[in-house]
């Protein structure tokens, strides 16, 4: 079904809200180049069990992780898009040992950091699955090389999210704004092909109903960090996908946190400090939450390893900072 009047499209928010940037011109370029990869991997992801696209490649990737199908299909089509916009200077991923840095003129003034396909391993199984991009504004006069990926998150100018599922969403943040636009994906003359706007001005619901953490992992957490989980258990109701991109959405529009703690077997944390964390960290705090290793604010950190891994505990503020001092507390 076709979007019923007029709604604002992602390339008109775009244009008006980056219109005399000054040194953010191209950070448009940008984000319609996420916003055509994504059209393109919500195309494989609705068609891999039909076009036998599911399952491993038989591969590892950096993080010794095994390689799903549609994780190298979206990895290849993200780099592509990305480095074809002309803004794009350097491209590091997930799913790619070293960063992809864009030659010549073809060479922009940012760096996209991006997890291409986060959630794979509940593709086999129809769950919602999403991409991440953290946006960074090269530095004056830099020759881009490996160490130029090597950026906090409070340097980024953007971020976005995609989510895969019954609908497909996209996130996009901007200082102090977050917006929200679903695909109009319906074919021929019953969908246009845009991402059009449904989610304006996003902020964090000042209640928090629920809780996101895998409870299966509490046997390896330290005490206070149990003692924590424990105080979420007893006020909140527990909504966890599995897929970070998923949970994160959900509490995003409804209210929530989500807390992928550090453990006995994972000292330094699970998730990916570059292309998880700090992106969604950056959109969580534009749109009024907090983001936090349960010790420091994660846009703090300065990076040591483009791979780098790091505990995550996200969503409403205070709840956040709640958590936080009770581990803290030791």
């Amino acid at each position: 079904m076709a979007l019923i009047g007029h709604r604002t499209t992602l390339q008109e928010h775009v244009a008006a809200g980056l219109r005399d940037k000054g040194p953010s011109d191209g950070l448009g370029a940008v984000i319609m180049a996420i916003a055509n990869g994504s059209r393109r991997v919500q195309q494989q992801v609705q068609q891999a069990a039909l076009a036998d696209a599911l399952g491993t490649t038989g591969e590892t990737n950096v993080q010794g992780e095994i390689v799903q199908r549609l994780d190298k299909a979206s990895s290849d089509i993200f780099v592509e898009t990305l480095s074809a916009s002309g803004q794009v200077a350097a491209i590091g991923c997930e799913e790619i040992e070293r960063p992809v840095i864009v030659e010549g003129d073809a060479g922009g003034g940012f760096i996209v950091l991006m997890d291409p396909l986060d959630g794979s391993s509940n593709i086999d199984v129809a769950v919602s699955i999403g991409s991440i991009f953290g946006i960074w504004q090269k530095r004056p006069g830099e020759t881009v090389n490996d160490d130029s990926l090597l950026r906090p998150g409070n340097e980024q100018v953007a971020a976005a999210y995609v989510v895969y599922g019954s609908s497909t969403v996209l996130v996009l943040a901007t200082k102090n704004n977050v917006s929200g636009f679903t695909l109009d994906s319906g074919s021929g003359d019953s969908g246009s092909g845009e991402f059009a706007l449904t989610h304006p001005n996003i902020r964090i619901p000042v209640e928090c109903p629920y809780y996101s953490t895998n409870e299966g992992n509490n046997k390896v957490l330290d005490e206070p960090t149990q003692k924590a989980i424990a105080l979420l258990r007893n006020k909140y109701s527990l909504r966890y996908v599995g897929s970070l991109v998923a949970d994160f959405h959900r509490n995003l529009l409804k209210g929530g946190i989500f807390a992928y703690p550090a453990d006995q077997n994972r000292k330094d944390g699970r998730l990916r400090l570059m292309y998880e964390a700090n992106p969604l960290g950056y959109v969580a705090e534009q749109a009024g939450g907090a983001a936090s290793t349960g010790y420091e604010r994660i846009m703090d950190i300065v990076p040591t390893q483009l791979h780098q891994r790091t505990p995550l505990i996200l969503g409403n503020k205070d709840v956040v900072e709640e958590t936080v001092a009770v581990i803290k507390a030791g």
